[in-house]
């Protein structure tokens, strides 16, 4: 008799429980905007002119893409003449092709035409930073 209330109790515990842990894994704990502003014609007008492109690949859901986020928008404030490009990778396969991108944790510098850096899930701003300034 006292065991179908414990089960139940247990029970209880348990769903609130993986809910709880659903929720901490699934949704991302450093959530900020992210958009896409990349274009084709944008990419290659700014490679025609020499300039330096830091092109970003993130998922919305994507912790480590959200805290790239973060420095690339740091960055974007301090680097005045470089272009920021940003797509989500699961609806523009179409770019990731195009740029040899498999990983959306990516960051790619560009120096007009040639790539000058690549790096996958890095969070870590100095390197971020030292990334870009190699296209500068």
């Amino acid at each position: 008799m006292i065991r179908k209330p414990i089960i139940m109790l247990l029970s209880h515990i348990l769903t609130k429980l993986f809910f709880t842990f659903f929720l901490f894994i699934f949704l991302p704990v450093n959530a900020v905007e992210k958009k896409t502003n990349f274009s084709i014609e944008i990419f290659e007008e700014a490679k025609a002119s020499g300039k330096t492109i830091v092109i970003n690949s993130y998922e919305v859901w994507c912790g480590t893409c959200g805290q790239q986020t973060k420095i690339l928008d740091q960055a974007e404030k301090k680097f005045k003449n470089i272009i920021f490009l940003s797509y989500e990778q699961s609806k523009n396969k179409n770019i990731a092709k195009k740029l040899g991108i498999k990983f959306w944790t990516t960051i790619v510098v560009y120096k007009g035409d040639k790539e000058v850096a690549r790096i996958v899930g890095q969070t870590n701003k100095k390197i971020i930073y030292n990334a870009i300034q190699k296209g500068v």
